[in-house]
């Protein structure tokens, strides 16, 4: 068999689409900071900005419904002395965000109820923060939050530590002594284990709790920054550009399946993971196009690419329950262009059908938290509860399912979904050629004389006594059928001209003959009901009537053919043999019909 064999997948097409320009957030001034972060952050409601800020150190949040030009004087997030370098929002509050500053603190804000970014002020009042966490001596290049207990905060600074803050209590209840400045972090699912990548070139894996490092990793040579991303609750993380690695104890394993090379990203990779799809997506600094892999048999497939001629310096990706499921899209990024204004790009999975794809939105990690800051501290390990992706669809209040949840071993729902071809039903026989020939024109005369004499003498006194349907009754003996007093009506057309071979109207009856009743006789000894006589007299003014248009238009045909017949005689005179055998025949079908 010809042909190259296509891996069943149902995100082989999921499809980047970009946003026109009146749709992205325009007029922003992105901070021109030369430390490597992503510069913005998002979440279902707000987007967070780097933002290019005179007089200390600032970010801008944006609300997402509030899209277009932004105005030129704007309230920020300010608190900061120095250039902010990273922010990340709470995964359980939409409204708690934390930053990272060049001057040592890391700072918790709260956006405002009802924030927007037009306001009637001249001078919009600027955010305060809620709490300043000054532990670290050096810059603090990055925070995250850990993605399972509630209020867990780490942050990465250039004093070689990374500390991991009790929010509430406003405290770094542990730190991790690192050797060299951090570059990337990022936690796994449950939020017990960290891993990170630094200067040295190493990958090391921390148990957060314990304070240590589980296992060390030898990572990528070169001058490139190296990013790491854990992927979700697999046992496994990933760094760019890309080696897929194995968490194990007490010998740290070598990467699945060795270095592999899956693009070529001149600058900086960024990966971002999609844990209820198990795609992988990956944006490069300076590079304008977006790359994504699905991760199945520990082996990244590549799916599709996503490319634009704008390049980014920063980009953030949604959580997944802020995707638009009732667009099929399957995941939502914002990339900065040219450092003043920020565009969306929406991942769509085409399909036709107006209902819930459930294959392709499993269940995913909602805004409860698997335990409290205690619980985490005091060793505890759990997923997040996950939520049900129906429910937004049909506008219900959002169900939460357990959080090992795995839907029915439905990897592929490619073949699975080939819905058996449905057995059709064989197309039963059209019905027209189950149908019997066409009755000749005798036998519509003989049929609807018979059924009209049948009825002739019923008396008409009796029809309304009685609302009984049609009741079959024997068949009448047949009589002679009473001819009208005058046919002018012309011939009927042959059998195969019939627009309705199903008729049985009578050939000879005339309209006139068909609009009246049946005179009564006292001779008739008809048994059935009256109701069943003026049903059946009804059908038979319906059929007449039908019969007549059907007569007026061969009376028409009639005339076409004479003339045509007329016409031939004169234009041939006496013509070749062939026209004259053609006028014959002309003239024997005219007959036919006339008979």
């Amino acid at each position: 068999m010809s042909g190259r064999f296509v891996r069943a997948s149902k995100y082989r097409h999921v499809f980047g689409k970009s946003t026109r320009k009146e749709f992205c957030y325009d007029n922003l001034r992105i901070s021109r900071n030369a430390w490597d972060t992503n510069l913005i952050k998002a979440n279902p409601e707000y987007l967070s900005v780097n933002w290019e800020a005179s007089g200390g150190g600032a970010f801008a949040v944006i609300p997402l419904n509030e899209k277009g030009k932004v105005p030129e004087i704007i309230p920020l997030f300010r608190g900061h002395t120095s250039a902010v370098l990273d922010t990340d929002w709470n995964p359980f509050n939409d409204r708690i965000v934390a930053s990272a500053s060049d001057d040592g603190k890391v700072m918790i804000w709260e956006v405002p109820q009802d924030f927007t970014l037009f306001t009637d002020a001249e001078e919009p009042a600027d955010v305060s923060p809620v709490a300043k966490f000054g532990g670290h001596s050096r810059k603090v290049g990055q925070v995250l939050f850990n993605p399972a207990a509630e209020n867990i905060l780490a942050s990465a600074s250039g004093d070689l530590t990374i500390k991991l803050w009790d929010v509430n209590a406003g405290s770094a209840s542990l730190s991790l002594k690192h050797p060299d400045i951090v570059q990337s972090l990022s936690w796994n699912a449950s939020g017990s284990m960290l891993v990170t990548t630094s200067r040295d070139k190493k990958v090391r894996v921390w148990d957060a709790r314990q304070e240590r490092p589980a296992s060390e990793h030898s990572g990528h040579e070169g001058a490139k920054n190296s990013r790491v991303v854990w992927l979700g609750e697999q046992n496994r993380f990933a760094t760019t550009a890309i080696v897929n690695w194995r968490y194990g104890n007490p010998v740290p394993p070598p990467p699945i399946g060795g270095f592999h090379t899956l693009d070529s990203i001149s600058g900086v990779c960024m990966p971002f993971w999609d844990d209820s799809c198990h795609c992988l997506y990956l944006a490069g600094k300076g590079d304008g196009n977006i790359r994504y892999f699905e991760y199945e048999n520990d082996k990244f497939e590549f799916l599709s690419e996503y490319k634009s001629g704008d390049p980014q310096r920063g980009i953030a990706f949604l959580p997944k329950r802020g995707v638009n499921v009732h667009e099929n899209e399957v995941m939502r990024g914002f990339k900065t262009v040219n450092d003043s204004y920020i565009e969306p790009i929406s991942f769509t999975v085409p399909r036709r059908a107006e209902t819930f794809q459930s294959d392709i939105f499993p269940p995913a990690v909602g805004l409860k938290p698997a335990m409290s800051t205690q619980e985490w501290l005091s060793g505890k390990e759990a997923l997040p509860p996950k939520i049900n992706f129906e429910d937004i669809y049909e506008g219900n209040p959002v169900s939460e399912v357990p959080a090992d949840f795995k839907p029915t071993p439905a990897p592929a729902p490619a073949p699975a979904a080939k819905p058996a071809p449905k057995k059709e039903p064989e197309p039963a026989p059209a019905p027209a050629a189950a149908r019997s020939p066409p009755p000749s024109m005798r036998d519509q005369s003989s049929s609807i004389a018979a059924m009209a004499s049948k009825y002739e003498d019923d008396d008409a006194a009796n029809d309304d006594d009685e609302t009984s349907s049609f009741e079959e009754i024997s068949k009448p003996v047949s009589r002679k059928p009473v001819s009208p007093t005058k046919t002018t009506s012309a011939p009927l057309p042959k059998p195969a001209a019939l627009k309705s071979p199903t008729l049985t109207s009578p050939s000879t009856f005339s309209p006139t003959a068909a609009s009246a009743p049946a005179p009564s006789s006292s001779n008739n000894n008809n048994t059935s009901t009256p109701a069943g006589v003026q049903n059946t007299l009804t059908e038979i003014k319906q059929l007449l009537e039908t019969q007549t248009k059907m007569i007026t238009s061969q009376g028409q045909q009639i005339v076409v053919l004479t003339g045509e017949v007329d016409s031939l005689k004169k234009r041939v005179g006496s013509g070749t043999q062939d026209q004259s055998e053609r006028i014959r025949q002309l003239e024997l079908e005219l007959e036919s019909l006339r008979s």
